[in-house]
């Protein structure tokens, strides 16, 4: 086992005074009170954060309303939001080791990895957002005002910056979902108030620091640290807060979309999801299996857009279930800081007893547990698990697990692969494994997803827009669409 060495600036952070940045200032929460985080690959204790009280919140809330409409920070320009943005980003691609191992202790998924990934494509998508900054437009319109037929007008649309922003964000891509929603709100120019997950924190904090190192304005970023009953629920309610976005559990997600309609609080929310992955019988089937197996495995399978559900074309699915069952059992299980390891842990106790619950229910329902389906510890891991003899409306099909289980079912045609992939309260992601341009292309249409992916599974670009269908969400992250849900737009008339 090739443990890496924990850099001296990552245990410094771990081991530094708990406090969360308001303002211009670290602070303890507002009582005093803290909240122990673990190390989801020991179940030991970590470090404590501040819990965060309601009236921590306010403070930030208002600090980042005192940014918004008095401090520089409102008469900035787009070319000074492009670069400190790109400041942002280098400043991060210097400390990206440190990223990494943060997210790792914290989050358990692979240092690596997450230096690669969850880090590098951060800072990829503050830069590509950095650029939006300067092409944020406007637009004149000739109008003909029928009221008013003597008189001349000049008329225009105005965009501007949609003011306080309050972020919430899940714990399977700290950092990473962060950014996606610090960098629109950056490059539009408003300000921040980030609520992370209450498991996972750390790097929230550490992106906060280098807010401030590149030279950001006093209350522009906030980051307060506590649980969502209680830090979450006073930001979604304040009166200050113009944004919402909520990436997490559809659940909390509908209460959130709930509150956010009663003061009319512009929301977007990215919630879960159960992606069906259809293999045809023309695929090239090696790939196919690998990359299944990938579209689930990956982060222990805790991934929104996880490729959750197998279909495959009847005469080829038990050599594909078979295939990824001796991936999944080849697959090394331990620390994140092991770079030979191929999967870590799940987040916390809570979600491996989830996960183990569906893999019992499938096992109580007469379902064949193909590989996988044990736990074990110390930390909180699950074996990779490949379920098969599922009914298509059994709770392992229709409800999401949020765990490396893969439930596999075959189909006849296109229609009933369609069908399937469709019979779901979810819509977030797809992928078809064929090399049929004709069926990808009659297909691409009818399936009720945000993202559809040919021959690979979660391949993200800050390009393309993504979100979800159906339950799963409200908006899109990324892309110009996030430029427009992160602005409002004013229509000017002057009479001449």
């Amino acid at each position: 086992m090739a443990i890496a060495t924990l850099l001296p600036a990552t245990t410094a952070f771990i081991q530094r005074a708990p406090r969360m940045l308001i303002g211009a200032e670290w602070v303890e929460a507002a009582d005093g009170q803290t909240m122990p985080l673990h190390n989801p690959a020991t179940g030991e204790q970590l470090c404590v954060v501040p819990r965060a009280t309601v009236d921590d919140v306010d403070r930030a809330v208002l600090a980042a309303r005192q940014a918004f409409d008095d401090s520089p920070w409102s008469r900035t320009r787009p070319r000074e939001r492009q670069n400190l943005l790109w400041k942002l980003a280098d400043l991060m691609q210097r400390d990206a080791e440190l990223l990494a191992q943060l997210e790792c202790l914290n989050n358990g998924k692979s240092a690596a990895v997450a230096q690669v990934m969850d880090v590098q494509l951060a800072i990829d998508f503050l830069r590509y957002m950095a650029g939006w900054a300067t092409k944020i437009e406007g637009s004149s319109v000739e109008v003909s005002v029928p009221l008013m037929p003597d008189q001349q007008f000049h008329s225009f649309i105005r965009r501007e910056a949609v003011g306080v922003v309050g972020a919430i964000v899940a714990w399977n891509f700290p950092l990473l979902l962060a950014c996606w929603k610090l960098g629109p709100a950056l490059a539009t120019g408003c300000t921040v108030v980030l609520k992370p997950a209450d498991e996972t924190p750390l790097t929230a904090l550490k992106l906060a620091e280098l807010v401030q190192e590149a030279g950001y304005p006093d209350g522009v970023f906030n980051v307060v640290t506590g649980t969502g009953i209680t830090a979450g629920a006073a930001l979604t309610h304040n009166p200050r807060v113009d944004k919402l976005t909520f990436t997490g559990s559809t659940a909390v997600g509908k209460e959130i979309g709930k509150i956010a309609m009663d003061s009319m609080t512009r929301v977007t929310l990215e919630l879960g999801g159960k992606s069906p992955t259809i293999v045809m019988a023309d695929a090239d089937l090696g790939s196919a299996a690998a990359g299944a197996a990938s579209a689930i495995f990956f982060n222990q399978g805790q991934v929104c857009c996880a490729g959750s559900r197998l279909y495959v074309q009847r005469k080829h699915f038990d050599n594909v279930v078979a295939d990824i069952a001796g991936i999944a059992n080849a697959m090394k299980l331990g620390s994140g800081l092991d770079a030979s390891v191929d999967m870590g842990p799940l987040i916390s106790a809570r979600q491996q007893e989830r996960v183990w619950r569906y893999i019992e229910m499938g096992r109580d329902s007469g379902a064949t547990i193909a590989c996988g389906g044990e736990r074990f510890g110390p930390g909180y891991f699950v074996k990779p698990t490949v379920i098969v003899d599922v009914d298509q409306q059994h709770s392992l099909v229709q409800e999401e697990i949020f765990g490396p289980v893969l439930v596999a079912i075959p189909f006849d045609d296109e229609a009933d692969a369609l069908r399937m992939a469709n019979d779901s309260p979810y819509g977030l992601g797809a992928s078809i494994w064929s090399n049929d341009l004709a069926a990808v292309h009659r297909m691409i249409p009818r399936i009720k997803s945000g993202s559809v992916w040919v021959n690979c599974h979660s391949a993200l670009d800050p390009a393309l827009p993504f979100g979800g269908y159906k339950m799963s969400g409200v908006g899109r992250e990324m892309g110009y669409a996030a430029i427009e849900h992160y602005t409002e737009l004013k229509s000017v008339l002057i009479k001449l």
